[in-house]
């Protein structure tokens, strides 16, 4: 399961890289990745006012035991994105924000980069996270 959890990591890593260019990455090991933001000025205002943090996370993929996880923070809240999806990707949905994967499915993986996509637009253009 190791072998093809690796395959499955690099893979949803990729798609995670193709969004990486205005965010700050970390960490970035051979077991997770992840993509956190400048707070926006709807977190700040969630908050209180107040900052309680300079970064937040905006997007991580992560080997764990059983599965590869890949989480997407701008579906939180945002049923709209979830709109059309394909019963083999909500198969793989646990909670609001998570997917999980046990090896590749390049048709799932191609809709995933798509909502990837969308949801961190939407994270952005509702000002939960800056730039």
């Amino acid at each position: 399961m190791a072998a093809e959890f690796d395959i499955v990591f690099t893979r949803l890593k990729e798609i995670l890289q193709k969004y990486s260019g205005s965010f700050t990455v970390k960490p970035d090991t051979k077991t997770k990745y992840g993509l956190y933001a400048a707070i926006g000025p709807t977190t700040l205002k969630i908050w209180g006012g107040k900052m309680k943090k300079p970064a937040m996370p905006v997007a991580w993929v992560e080997t764990g035991k059983t599965y590869v996880s890949y989480h997407l923070m701008g579906l939180y809240g945002n049923t709209k994105l979830l709109d059309g999806m394909s019963r083999e990707l909500k198969a793989r949905m646990q909670g609001k924000t998570c997917f999980n994967f046990k090896k590749t499915d390049e048709k799932v993986f191609l809709e995933l980069d798509s909502l990837t996509g969308r949801s961190i637009d939407a994270f952005r253009r509702f000002g939960f996270i800056a730039g």
